[in-house]
């Protein structure tokens, strides 16, 4: 997304409990999670028109929640205690892995493309100038399920270079992608790996000074964070809910995801981060 993310409220522990509100076909009210990738009070001050506008366009009550990490998000997707979601790309692959019967329906498109990048940096002047300097230091990620600040990277970096997280560097998991890139930016960490579409944002918003980073490495084009909503929904409800994204047009909503619009994807489409996942020989059903 960030994007990704435009958040009104933080998830209750009703929510998150097996007493939470059970999930009907067809509810008055639906609840829409957005991923917790970056400061959630930015988050927060960019919800107000998703609400708006999916309150508009569906006639139904919207509550825009915020979940503590990505994977309270995935369980509460995997238990029915929201309806909707905006899910990272890995973490809709673990959470289609425990609740098979969700469904990715649209994809953000940026630059003409449903694809976007991670780029690893590194302090300008530190000790890191190439991939192979980060051999045996520090090297920065956000949450341990995100796609574009961890596992992509990281397999990124065992695959071009040889290097293996807690082999040959010390993994530092940050949370999340701005706080990567300011650890960065101060020489705390002397590199990490974020969301190529966050750091330009930082980089735009003047949170970051590209004169005090260097940009090592591009991954791979990576799937654009879907949208995922529950299969059991009532079948024009889905329906509804699909047409309100793939025919969004509202400039503020798209501006912030930092999307140019929705288009139709599928489960297909994630395989890739099944690859990754084998790659770093992870069993995805015993991830948390």
């Amino acid at each position: 997304m960030n994007r990704r993310h435009l958040l009104s409220t933080a998830l209750t522990l009703a929510l998150l409990t097996p007493l939470a509100q059970a999930q009907t076909a067809n509810p008055s009210r639906l609840r829409v999670a957005l991923l917790p990738d970056e400061n959630a009070a930015t988050l927060i001050q960019n919800a107000q028109p998703l609400k708006t506008y999916l309150e508009r366009t569906l006639k139904k009550d919207i509550e825009i929640v915020v979940t503590t990490d990505y994977s309270s998000m995935i369980e509460a997707m995997r238990f029915g205690r929201i309806e909707v979601a905006y899910f990272g790309p890995f973490s809709y692959v673990l959470a289609k892995s425990r609740a098979p019967e969700i469904e990715p329906f649209a994809v953000g498109v940026e630059r003409g493309a449903p694809t976007y990048n991670s780029v690893l940096i590194a302090t300008a002047g530190g000790p890191v100038s190439r991939l192979e300097d980060i051999r045996g230091k520090p090297f920065a990620y956000g949450d341990q399920a995100s796609t574009s600040s961890h596992l992509v990277p990281r397999a990124h970096l065992l695959k071009k270079v040889g290097l293996e997280g807690g082999r040959d560097y010390q993994p530092v998991h940050l949370g999340t992608h701005d706080a990567v890139a300011r650890a960065v930016q101060a020489g705390q960490v002397p590199a990490g790996a974020l969301s190529k579409p966050i750091f330009d944002n930082l980089v735009n918003r003047k949170m970051i000074d590209p004169a005090k980073v260097v940009q090592l490495d591009l991954s791979p084009p990576i799937p654009n964070y879907p949208i995922v909503m529950q299969g059991k929904l009532a079948p024009e409800l889905k329906a509804a809910i699909r047409d309100a994204f793939l025919t969004l047009k509202d400039p503020q909503v798209l501006k912030a995801f930092r999307v140019e619009g929705f288009a139709p994807t599928d489960d297909a489409a994630y395989d890739i981060l099944r690859e990754t996942a084998s790659i770093l020989k992870l069993d995805l059903g015993r991830m948390n």
